[in-house]
């Protein structure tokens, strides 16, 4: 599928997943039971830019760990759902509460638990070495890989877009 320019100046709420999207999807498990995660700093500059600059910015995610909630935080990002089985769900409960029309959203996931949410966005996108019906679905896909930039490749690509860079 191919993007248009039209998708891009229509978007206002960024949706990302976290592992897969914001990190690599490497967990690294310690013998305490904690799981630790890396995100990537470029990714985090252009959340926070978006932020203030006026878009919305939610996280869904199916993992709920601490460490995660304090990044996304300190990011101002202030739509954190995580430890999400239903996605969907959550997803049409937050457009509503909030007012936001999907064609509006683009959301960025990277394997199955995202594919039925991805189906009801404005604009569908993933990072470059996300699953293959993921991958089949989106209208764009990041050149780079989850928790290497790809959240801010789609993010600058939109603000660029829009002269709100």
């Amino acid at each position: 599928m191919s993007i248009t320019q039209t998708d891009l100046t229509r978007i206002n709420t960024f949706v990302f997943d976290v592992d897969g999207v914001l990190t690599d999807g490497l967990l690294y498990c310690f013998a305490d039971g904690e799981q630790v995660r890396a995100f990537n700093i470029k990714d985090g500059f252009a959340i926070k830019h978006a932020i203030s600059q006026g878009y919305n910015v939610a996280i869904i995610s199916g993992k709920n760990e601490p460490g995660v909630r304090n990044r996304l935080e300190q990011l101002n990002i202030e739509n954190i759902f995580l430890g999400i089985d239903d996605k969907t769900d959550v997803f049409e409960d937050y457009l509503y509460t909030q007012g936001i029309h999907p064609a509006t959203v683009a959301y960025m996931g990277d394997d199955m638990p995202d594919y039925e949410v991805m189906q009801r966005c404005g604009l569908r996108a993933c990072p470059s070495d996300a699953a293959d019906d993921i991958r089949e679905i989106s209208t764009f896909i990041s050149t780079k890989k989850g928790g290497r930039g790809a959240v801010r490749e789609l993010i600058e690509t939109i603000m660029k877009a829009q002269d709100t860079w």
